[in-house]
């Protein structure tokens, strides 16, 4: 990575142990280590003083790392959006299964009860939703791609814009056929109310 060694090479042109150099920055030596290693990336606050102490632009500083943290970002912003949709679906699955049991065994409890699981899952989907946003990913195929750490090419992306309008429907549509569907199901299993 060019950046660890950019790091190392001003260093060593300024005379500095890696201590030093981590006093002037206010990190660990461990911190600076791992920089020059490539095995982390400096926040933007390290940034900006390494490269007022080296006395060059942080584009010189960053010259050829920018595609590699922009990738970095991207595989993060992946993970904790599956990992997030993973809680999310789950807590949905439990939501739709859960609902007619508490009511049958539990009456106004059982409701309070299925409101702030439901809640809960509402606050998932929120979080799932927000990440998306964040990436602009609106449609299956978008999701889909995303999910995988992919990406749509320009002609792709904009035929999936003009999809949104009805997809978004259409997942609502779906999400209420799928919620009535099972509450119907667990009624006829559970003898109704």
């Amino acid at each position: 990575m060019e950046l660890s060694n950019q790091i190392r090479k001003y260093r060593t042109n300024l005379n500095l142990s890696q201590e030093e150099l981590a006093e002037k920055v206010y990190v660990t030596r461990q911190t600076v280590s791992n920089w020059e290693t490539g095995k982390s990336y400096p926040d933007i606050h390290s940034l900006l003083l390494l490269s007022n102490l080296f006395e060059i632009s942080l584009d010189q500083l960053i010259k050829g790392d920018i595609e590699i943290m922009k990738k970095e970002i991207n595989e993060a912003a992946v993970q904790k959006h599956n990992h997030y949709g993973n809680i999310f679906g789950s807590l949905f699955f439990i939501s739709l299964l859960a609902f007619v049991p508490l009511v049958k065994f539990f009456q106004i409890y059982g409701i309070i009860a299925w409101i702030a699981l439901y809640t809960v899952t509402l606050y998932w989907a929120f979080k799932v939703g927000k990440i998306q946003k964040e990436n602009d990913v609106s449609t299956y195929k978008e999701i889909v791609a995303f999910s995988e750490g992919k990406t749509l090419d320009e002609i792709q992306k904009q035929r999936e814009i003009g999809k949104r309008p009805y997809q978004t429907v259409l997942k609502a549509l779906l999400g209420a056929a799928v919620g009535v569907i099972v509450t119907v199901i667990m009624l006829f299993l559970f003898g109704g109310f």
